[in-house]
């Protein structure tokens, strides 16, 4: 897992950017690294959706780290898979931390970490020092273990109509143990590359519509690139028009170009 982890860390480079096409189950994370990715990450929406649940800090934790361990071990044991644990599955520092035991004993040596707080339907930033206390927390519990985890701190500021507050918080996460920072919610160039070049850490955006194309993400400075839970969302997407389609015409044009079945059950021997 040592080795796994500073390979992780390794490929958050500007110079090539970390392209990451979340999965959500083991098939899903099975066709991923056959289609050549360097790693395997999550999706919190997909894999909440996948279990029943919606998204945003409602799955338990148990069912999210037995789903994690099925995926980690679905793919080939030196590829890194980090895992999207939406704002830490816990209320407290001590109950991230005890996350990252779990995030580890599944055998991820990565994570996602976001500043988002849910009440309900209500959604806001927590407040800095309280998310320092959680980032070092997992930090923490990652140091305990021996494994370096990479600390993907997301940043929700543009989500939550407050991006003047996004530097800030970069800083005070890494000052606390982030390994590097996440700002989805950003799309044109010029943003994205002031970010790049103020936040002294490797930047992850997400990709969106407007999002600019891997190189030139590369040339801005992005070191990763995450794809979130737009395939699971567009595989879905076809679910529903396949669905519709048979109910109202009668008819299967919706199935074209589907995954040859041999082919699938092979991947997933």
């Amino acid at each position: 897992m040592t080795n796994r982890a500073a390979h992780f860390r390794s490929l958050h480079t500007a110079a090539a950017p970390l392209v990451l096409a979340n999965a959500w189950d083991p098939a899903s994370a099975r066709i991923v690294a056959a289609s050549g990715a360097p790693a395997i990450a999550t999706t919190s929406a997909g894999v909440a959706w996948t279990l029943g649940a919606p998204d945003g800090d409602v799955l338990a934790r148990d069912r999210a780290l037995e789903h994690l361990a099925r995926i980690v071990r679905a793919v080939p044991e030196a590829l890194p898979v980090t895992a999207d644990i939406e704002s830490g599955f816990g209320d407290t520092p001590a109950g991230v931390a005890e996350t990252i035991r779990g995030v580890l004993a599944a055998g991820a040596v990565g994570i996602n970490l976001e500043d988002t707080a849910r009440d309900g339907a209500a959604a806001t930033l927590r407040d800095v020092a309280g998310q320092q206390a959680r980032i070092a927390a997992a930090r923490a519990a990652a140091d305990d273990a021996g494994v370096e985890l990479y600390i993907n701190a997301r940043v929700d500021t543009y989500f939550r109509g407050r991006p003047e507050e996004t530097l800030a918080r970069a800083e005070a996460y890494l000052a606390a143990g982030a390994s590097g920072i996440f700002v989805p919610g950003v799309a044109d160039a010029d943003t994205i590359g002031t970010l790049a070049k103020a936040i002294p850490a490797p930047l992850n955006v997400l990709a969106q519509d407007g999002t600019p194309p891997v190189a030139e993400l590369a040339a801005l400075g992005v070191a990763r690139v995450s794809l979130g839970s737009w395939i699971a969302e567009a595989a879905y997407a076809l679910a529903r028009r396949a669905a519709e389609e048979v109910y109202s015409a009668g008819t299967y044009t919706s199935l074209a170009g589907s995954y040859d079945f041999g082919e699938l059950n092979s991947l997933m021997a």
